[in-house]
This record gives structure tokens, C-alpha cells and sequence, in this order.
């Protein structure tokens, strides 16, 4: 795996299992990669995760102030939605979907995507419909980084 592949834990579902919120932190620390935990401030601090995971879908959270060791990531789909994610004190922001995914019948493109970086100073990292197709077209992008879930998995079992 890419050294610079960090990990956020998501698991909205279903209670949390700190043994094994332990065991990746532990992997991620071994491994030289920032662990986060998605929506669960109180958690991450106990574990003395790298940060938290604020999903777009959290709009309550009010701009708290932590460690220069905590960092709070957040995601939007919208200028709205970016606006709120600033307001929260995140670091960096999840842009998405920025291609065509199965979930969603629209996404952003490579032109909205960066009409939206010129209206926010936090780093963007493009998410969404990144595939072996769509990967570079991120180089048209205004964006620190990327994330994925399939790519990466794709990319994982054509290593096996």
C-alpha cells in the first residue's frame, strides 16, 4: 500500500469495537498512517487517534478547538455544505462525488469541482467515481489529494 494512504474508520451502523479501533491504530502507528475515526469526537481523543471524520450529514457540530495533534476532516457536496464543514473547524474537506458513482445521479465534474475550490482556503481532497478510468483527470483538479474506496480495493486484489 502507498505510504501516503492514511485510514478513516466508518462504521455507522453498528457500536464501535475499540479492540479493534486498537489494533488499527496500532497498524497505522506501526505503519507510519494517520488514523481517523468518522463522527465520534469523544472516541478519537480517548484513543489519542490522529483526528475525527466529520460525514456531510453532521451540520450540529459546533467549532471546538483541540491539539495540534487532533485534526478534524469533513465532507460536502455543496458550497453550502462547505461553508458548514469550515464552520466546524475542519482542516481539510472531502469533496464529492466529483465523478459519476451508482449512488447518485449527479456529480460535480472537473469544472464544478474547481469553481468550488475558489470558494474555500481549507485543502480539498477529490472523492468519488475514482477509478482506473477517472484517475487522470485529477490533474485537471484544484485539489490536495484524493480518496477512495473501490480504487483501492481494486487496486489491493490486483496486487493478490
Amino acid at each position: 500500500m502507498d505510504k501516503k494512504i492514511n485510514i478513516i474508520f466508518r462504521n455507522y451502523n453498528e457500536q464501535l469495537d475499540e479492540k479493534l479501533l486498537i489494533k488499527i491504530r496500532s497498524f497505522c502507528k506501526n505503519n507510519n498512517r494517520k488514523f481517523y475515526l468518522a463522527n465520534n469526537i469523544k472516541l478519537a481523543k480517548k484513543l489519542q487517534l490522529d483526528g475525527v471524520y466529520i460525514p456531510s450529514f453532521n451540520k450540529s457540530l459546533k467549532k471546538i478547538k483541540f491539539s495540534k495533534n487532533f485534526e478534524i476532516l469533513g465532507s460536502a457536496h455543496n458550497l453550502k455544505e462547505i461553508k458548514i464543514k469550515e464552520n466546524q473547524g475542519v482542516s481539510k474537506i472531502f469533496l464529492s462525488p466529483v465523478f459519476p458513482i451508482k449512488k447518485k445521479k449527479t456529480s460535480l465534474n472537473t469544472v464544478k469541482f474547481n469553481l468550488l475550490s475558489l470558494k474555500t482556503k481549507k485543502k480539498l481532497i477529490a472523492l468519488g467515481g475514482i477509478n482506473e478510468k477517472t484517475i487522470k483527470q485529477l490533474q485537471l483538479l484544484n485539489c490536495f489529494g484524493y480518496a477512495s474506496i473501490s480504487y483501492l480495493k481494486e487496486k489491493i486484489q490486483n496486487k493478490r
